[in-house]
């Protein structure tokens, strides 16, 4: 896979390096005691094409945006830097810039449904003239963000002196006149009792307009709704900068960007009995480079890609991506731990990463056949499923993310963890990361496994009396349930990853192990308050 350009990314032999992570950044961390608000839990995190921005979206309906600081300063070619003999700082560094608010509650009256305002997803489009602009969407409805430096004017120094106002009306801020002399419509006197002095009028000057500050205003272009019936678990932006596609469970809608009183339907699963339904589609991406084609998952753990020019609907797929079941593993989880809950095309769209709950995949777009690789991340927990369907840990939706080259897939898990893969050839190793100060505290090594079958349980899964919330895997490592690590973002050009806590996003970046150069760091941002806190090497 390349990074996004036209050569093609090159794998050392034997796969990449070996990374190190540590703490770098930390904005806002709570205070012990502090008691975590349900609307400050952060829902969606995405970085902009650039890496330069990072925009979030909490539960409260509000869009935080951060940018990078670290290349303000120096803002040269790297080939400049390099003959300056500059130190390049090996990993970025933050800041908040401005956040507002999104969505908020409403109800509709029509269905007696509340309408929550938490924030579902966060997508970056094509900046013009400075501004930032960006999509976010709720349940319902989708809103266009524009996002730019608004200078704040005032006209001042009016500097009429209305003491020595002639003929011309009352003074605007001067008191109400007096006068007995009468003003014809148009603003003039009858009068004819003045004369101008030599020099014209010296009483008479014009306002002055200055700049009292620049300030970041936030406006919502155009708001996308009433297109839905079900809640949107997805939206996408297009290659070609003017569309983009909002999906939900049964339906895919195509939008224009400046048009948002009308939609088109491209994707429509929905039987027409509803007891004849057997799946869902549970999320959406169109391709990076080929603006007619786009992928959808569902929940049966297959994958679609489609071209939109084959019909106005597209019920016909080209391609379908499902890995076969093995004979006699099939059982009452099959199909909810086979549901995939996000798919990612890498930067070069030959290859497609999908999340389910017990693996992470890799899909070559050219070969249908099977997975060409399958990561096990929660092999571990086959026997406790009883156990995480009784207390619904078996229906969390974990995302995954790409790096910028290819080389490195990563997704999260329990107890704050969050896995590493490499998948290029020879690399069979994932690091395991502990997602606080000391990222490198946790570390267990799980083989990624290129066959292309799940396989069968390793035992007969019986119910117990309660639900547990721990669980224990291969190496003694105990995990706890309650503590998940749902949603993350790799850096597009650097081996950085962002990853959402709790009220935290926490954002990591790396480098590789070199004698000559210093180890990377690991970036843990919250939602921002006046504490700041900072860590690298």
């Amino acid at each position: 896979m390349n990074n996004g350009g036209a050569e093609a990314a090159v794998a050392p032999v034997g796969g990449p390096q070996p990374l190190e992570w540590k703490f770098s950044q930390v904005f806002g961390e709570r205070t012990a005691g502090e008691e975590i608000q349900d609307v400050d839990i952060i829902s969606a995190i995405e970085f902009n094409r650039t890496g330069d921005h990072l925009a979030t979206g909490d539960r409260g309906g509000r869009v935080v945006l951060f940018e990078r600081t670290d290349t303000l300063d120096h803002v040269g070619q790297r080939r400049d830097l390099e003959k300056m003999d500059y130190p390049i700082n090996r990993h970025p560094l933050f800041r908040y810039k401005t956040e507002f608010q999104s969505h908020e509650p409403e109800f509709d009256y029509l269905k007696s449904l509340e309408i929550e305002e938490k924030i579902n997803k966060i997508r970056w489009c094509q900046s013009a003239y400075g501004a930032l602009s960006l999509l976010s969407t709720n349940d319902k409805t989708i809103k266009f963000w524009k996002v730019q430096e608004k200078q704040v004017k005032k006209v001042c120094d009016l500097n009429v002196d209305s003491t020595k106002a002639m003929g011309n009306g009352p003074i605007v801020g001067s008191s109400i006149s007096t006068s007995s002399k009468q003003y014809m419509a148009n603003g003039g006197c009858t009068s004819n009792d003045f004369s101008l002095p030599n020099g014209g009028l010296p009483s008479l000057r014009l306002p002055m307009v200055t700049t009292l500050e620049t300030k970041l205003m936030a406006r919502c272009r155009r708001i996308y709704s009433h297109a839905h019936d079900y809640h949107i678990n997805s939206i996408s932006n297009n290659s070609d900068g003017e569309t983009f596609i909002s999906a939900d469970d049964l339906r895919i809608n195509l939008w224009n960007l400046e048009i948002s009183n009308q939609s088109f339907n491209i994707v429509d699963v929905k039987p027409a009995n509803m007891e004849d339904l057997t799946e869902v589609i549970t999320s959406a991406e169109f391709h990076p480079i080929h603006c007619n084609m786009l992928a959808y998952s569902s929940s049966k753990g297959s994958i679609r890609l489609i071209d939109m020019r084959q019909s106005a609907l597209c019920d016909i797929h080209i391609k379908l991506f499902e890995e076969q079941e093995a004979p006699g593993s099939r059982s009452f989880f099959t199909d909810i731990i086979a549901s995939i809950s996000d798919i990612k095309f890498a930067k070069d769209g030959r290859h497609i990463l999908s999340r389910d709950y017990l693996t992470l995949k890799l899909w070559d777009i050219n070969m249908d056949s099977g997975p060409v690789a399958t990561f096990q991340v929660h092999e571990y927990l086959r026997p406790k499923l009883c156990d995480l369907y009784e207390n619904d840990s078996i229906f969390d939706k974990f995302e995954c993310c790409l790096s910028g080259d290819g080389l490195r897939v990563a997704t999260g898990s329990y107890s704050n963890l969050f896995q590493v893969f490499g998948c290029s050839e020879g690399s069979k190793k994932a690091t395991t990361l502990e997602a606080n100060k000391n990222p490198m505290r946790r570390q267990g090594l799980t083989a990624s496994r290129p066959s292309r079958s799940l396989g069968s349980p390793s035992g007969v899964v019986r119910r117990g009396k309660g639900a547990d919330n721990s669980a224990v895997d291969a190496n003694g490592n105990t995990f706890d349930f309650t503590t998940k690590l749902l949603h993350l973002a790799w850096h597009p050009t650097e081996n950085s990853i962002a990853w959402l806590l709790l009220i935290a996003f926490c954002f990591v970046p790396s480098s590789l192990i070199n004698d000559a150069e210093a180890a990377a760091v690991y970036h843990n941002t919250l939602v921002p308050t006046p504490e700041v806190q900072c860590c690298c090497c």
